[in-house]
């Protein structure tokens, strides 16, 4: 340290105390790195690595980034999972004396992230906090989106590592912080660093137990006692709420006055939907691409607003059991429906909305430019005309909307006083303040635009009190303004004037007004640029403060996009108004897939009925060829039965839906290798998990299970899958069973609850046709030979295939048809492969007759060699 020159000390200082983070140090008009930071970053970003003199032998490591442009470099950053501390000049450098003071003013990660161009506006960004209790077996858990001010806690009990799992899957966090205890659970441990993707912070158990977290909690939401928040001292959920506001604290400094919108929730109140289930539905986004396209919410999503479309996608994660509830939902979109030319004109109004939660955030931050301060008093100007749209409705959550909504005409009569009309993309560029305004503002904008004038005008005036008829103002490098006399009107220079240069013919004088006036031009670009900057903040910290009543504007106007959404996706569709009741009955009348139909574009969707209930509809076994569309059906079943409960309309022509608790499925092959998990072994794992948390109320989608290993293994698997969910003392939940083992239709005659249906076919001589129609009954033909013919199979394959299975229908042997392979008179004819032929040959012999465990390793590499000689 000693070595290091004043300005590196002064880095390394603040450095200790980011030693987790890359620091941006601020010289003058750029950011730098030094030292390792400076290697990271010139690497990640493919920075040119330069040096710096340090006191050293050596050259410091350094690479930097323009300060106005840092935005970009540290999304990327940002991005890769790196943590940024930004280190400002915290006074100004002009009157410093000595080295420039700097302090970190905040710290940058991925759970953090306020700035529009790091963020998809239309998607949270969560930072989680997470304290597990492993003695009671309990967790706290807490959601905030800074950007948007609004945290969610709740308590996990009871099959708590599940629930964990499935919180986690609903939210989508970019970053978690936790209590070391939580490490010592091994699978959510593994489960948050393999599925998850996110940033991860261990804070101490010190930290979330610290009585510091309870006058945090007060503090924040300026609260006497924590039950004025219905919560408990110690509880796991104050733990977790208070570690984090700690851990934003810490990080951010300032601007957290948004986070006002707590949100104590309990996750009974939503469907359970796994992360499995999530993926398979494709609700937020396709399973193989990872896109929106193709996704439901790419299908509902018609919203018009960031804050709309940010509530679309948290809706349809997070699916309602209340029918009272979802009732009033569907109330709003029905209304909206039966008023087509008000819905036209709430969707044009609602385009001309910004994103005002975010806004909100930027500006109690500080960091809001002047265009995005005028766009919000743009939006705000469009809310009385919007709101005088929805006056009038008569369905509940409509009108809880009109009454949310705020017109704030105070807010945008302010922000039109103070701000140009069309302001500067940045404060710095000056023009930002509107004239009029502010009369000291005015004055030295006057100076700077009529300096000529101005010093015409004080010419006049001195001329006028001296009776000089030529003196003249004049101006020089080195002495400034001063004004001219020539000598023979000397005698009638008044006494407060100050001689200050004689020349030939004349003398120069300054006078005290003179020089005050000479200072005032000179730096009134520098003074502008100055009050500009404080007037600015004086504004901007006003409409900080009216914070609560724009966010709860926000929310309303983001409930209301919602309910438009759906109602123009329900009439471009043709969707029906489902009945949602808790009858614990499914009935879908011409049911259709939300997302294949809109892929299909004007080619015809073939619809079909499901019915499903709690007696003798429960279970449907689903038979038929690969590729005839059994998955499509059940998974469209699933999706049917998600968006009524989400309180949309419904791909139907009629229907009613008992809500479920939770939808479960098992869709499709994948394998898990790097853990040691093949296909089959994560279908079981998936299937147990189904068979473990689903309930009689809940829907389940199977799809071929126990295909992974032999057929007689496999078969009874699924047999015994499908009788223990029929059994309504073990679960008895609604299922879609799909399967390729025909021999399951004979279950319908055995089990009551249990109906078979099937894909229908049609033959057209050795081709057949897919129906897509699931009619009533099983069928005996899986048809497999036709799809791997549909598929591309060389015709000379297909037609051997039908020869070897009409042999084996037959009962008669398989014989080999060709001359590149014969069989050997030793292989056995058995269809189940032995790893030992169970015989009493010499080898078997020698291995039943000798110890293993008192061989020595010169005796046991004897005895493999003389069985290798054997073999």
């Amino acid at each position: 340290m000693a070595q290091l020159s004043p300005m590196m000390q002064q880095y390394w200082k603040i450095k200790q105390r980011h030693k987790d983070h890359l620091l941006f140090f601020r010289l003058g008009d750029f950011y730098e790195m030094f030292f390792d930071d400076a290697k990271i970053v010139s690497r990640e970003l493919e920075l040119t690595l330069t040096g710096k003199e340090c006191g050293m032998k050596e050259r410091a490591p350094m690479c930097g980034v323009p300060y106005h442009s840092c935005d970009t470099y540290i999304a990327r950053l940002i991005k890769k999972g790196y943590k940024v501390a930004i280190c400002e000049q915290v006074e100004d450098s002009s009157t410093a004396k000595g080295l420039v003071k700097r302090e970190v003013i905040r710290v940058i990660t991925p759970g953090t992230v306020i700035e529009s161009n790091m963020l998809e506006e239309g998607t949270n960004n969560y930072l989680s906090s997470i304290y597990y209790d492993n003695k009671n077996k309990k967790y706290g858990v807490a959601f905030t989106d800074i950007s948007t001010g609004e945290i969610h806690i709740t308590e996990l009990q009871k099959d708590v590592d599940n629930k964990i799992k499935n919180e986690l899957a609903r939210f989508s966090p970019a970053e978690i912080i936790f209590n070391s205890n939580l490490l010592n659970n091994k699978e959510i441990d593994k489960f948050i660093r393999e599925k998850m993707g996110c940033s991860l912070e261990e804070v101490s158990e010190e930290e979330y137990s610290s009585d510091e977290n309870v006058n945090i909690i007060l503090r924040h939401f300026k609260k006497d006692s924590l039950s004025m928040l219905s919560m408990e001292n110690g509880s796991v959920s104050q733990k977790a709420l208070g570690a984090m506001l700690k851990y934003l604290y810490e990080t951010q400094r300032h601007g957290l006055e948004g986070l006002v919108n707590l949100n104590i929730y309990s996750g009974d109140q939503y469907m359970r939907l796994d992360i499995t289930a999530r993926r398979n539905l494709e609700l937020t986004q396709t399973l193989r691409t990872g896109e929106k396209k193709g996704s439901l919410l790419w299908v509902l999503d018609k919203t018009k607003t960031a804050m709309g479309k940010r509530m679309i996608r948290s809706i349809i994660e997070k699916p309602l059991i209340n029918p009272m509830i979802i009732n009033k939902r569907l109330n709003a979109v029905d209304e909206l429906m039966s008023n087509s030319i008000r819905l036209s004109d709430i969707t044009l109004a609602l385009k001309d909305i910004f994103d005002m939660e975010r806004l909100m955030t930027r500006i109690a931050y500080g960091s809001v430019t002047p265009r995005e301060l005028k766009s919000l008093q743009f939006t705000i100007e469009q809310i009385p005309y919007l709101k005088q749209l929805i006056n009038g409705f008569n369905s509940v959550f409509i009108n809880d909307i009109y009454n949310d909504i705020d017109t704030m005409e105070d807010i945008c009569g302010y922000i039109s006083e103070a701000i140009a009309d069309e302001p500067p993309a940045q404060l710095k560029d000056g023009g930002v303040i509107k004239n009029g305004f502010s009369e000291e503002l005015d004055n030295l904008r006057d100076i700077v635009n009529n300096t000529k004038g101005v010093l015409t005008s004080v010419e006049a005036k001195e001329r006028e009190k001296t009776g000089i008829k030529n003196l003249k103002i004049g101006f020089n490098n080195v002495f400034g303004y001063f004004i001219e006399v020539t000598k023979t009107n000397i005698d009638m220079v008044p006494q407060d004037y100050i001689r200050k240069q004689t020349l030939a013919n004349s003398e120069r004088y300054i006078t005290q007004e003179l020089k005050e006036l000479e200072h005032t031009i000179l730096g009134a670009k520098d003074k502008i640029s100055v009050l500009e900057s404080q007037i600015y903040g004086a504004v901007r910290e006003r409409i900080s403060e009216q914070i609560e009543r724009v966010q709860k504007t926000a929310n309303a106007i983001a409930r209301l996009d919602v309910f438009v959404s759906f109602a123009n996706t329900a009439n471009e569709n043709n969707y029906c108004r489902p009945n949602v009741d808790i009858s614990g009955t499914i009935s879908i009348k011409e049911g259709r897939h939300p997302v294949v139909e809109k892929m299909m574009g004007d080619s015809l969707f073939v619809s079909n009925d499901t019915h499903l209930d709690c007696g003798d509809n429960q279970i449907s076994v689903i038979t038929g060829p690969n590729m005839a569309g059994k998955s499509t059906y059940m998974r469209q079943t699933a999706i049917i039965v998600l968006m009524a409960q989400i309180g949309s309309f419904v791909p139907a022509s009629s229907a009613t839906i008992g809500v479920v608790d939770g939808i479960y499925t098992r869709v499709g092959a994948s394998d898990d290798l790097a853990s040691g998990q093949s296909t089959f072994m994560v279908e079981m794992s998936e299937v147990a998990q189904i068979l473990k948390d689903a309930t009689s109320k809940s829907l389940l989608i199977l799809d071929e299970i126990g295909r992974g290993t032999s057929t007689y293994d496999g078969m009874s698997i699924a047999r015994a899958v499908v009788e223990y969910i029929a059994d309504r003392k073990k679960l008895g939940a609604k299922t879609l069973f799909a399967t390729h083992y025909h021999e399951l239709t004979e279950l319908e005659d055995c089990i009551s609850s249990v109906k078979n249906y099937n894909i229908a076919v049609k033959k057209k001589g050795e081709d057949i046709i897919f129906l897509r129609r699931i009619v009533r009954g099983g069928t005996d033909d899986s048809y497999g030979i036709y799809v791997s013919k549909l598929a591309g199979i060389p015709s000379e394959v297909v037609n051997r295939a039908n020869e070897i299975l009409a042999n084996l229908e037959a009962g008669n042997p398989v014989t080999y048809k060709g001359n590149s392979i014969s069989k050997s008179k030793n292989d056995s004819d058995d269809s189940q492969i032995m790893l030992l032929q169970a015989d009493d040959s010499e080898v078997i012999k020698r291995l039943k007759e000798t110890d293993i465990e008192k061989l020595t390793p010169i005796q046991a590499m004897v005895f493999l060699s003389q069985l290798k000689e054997l073999i």
